[in-house]
């Protein structure tokens, strides 16, 4: 029985720190734009120098 003397403030501390965080979290904008992290990865990356000339119609 002594022991729940113990636990409960260190459950409330962590707790305390999970809800700080979470505000931190949310007063940085980490969740401000969920969406385009995973619609990046659908576009194609920017042409490479190489790329370039098969796109201008020049074949080589």
């Amino acid at each position: 029985m002594d022991i729940i003397y113990l636990l409960i403030p260190i459950a409330l501390i962590f707790t305390a720190i999970a809800v700080k965080l979470f505000f931190w979290a949310v007063d940085s904008k980490q969740f401000d734009d969920l969406d385009s992290a995973g619609q990046q990865i659908l576009f194609d990356d920017e042409p490479k120098k190489n790329d370039s000339k098969t796109e201008n119609g020049s074949h080589d």
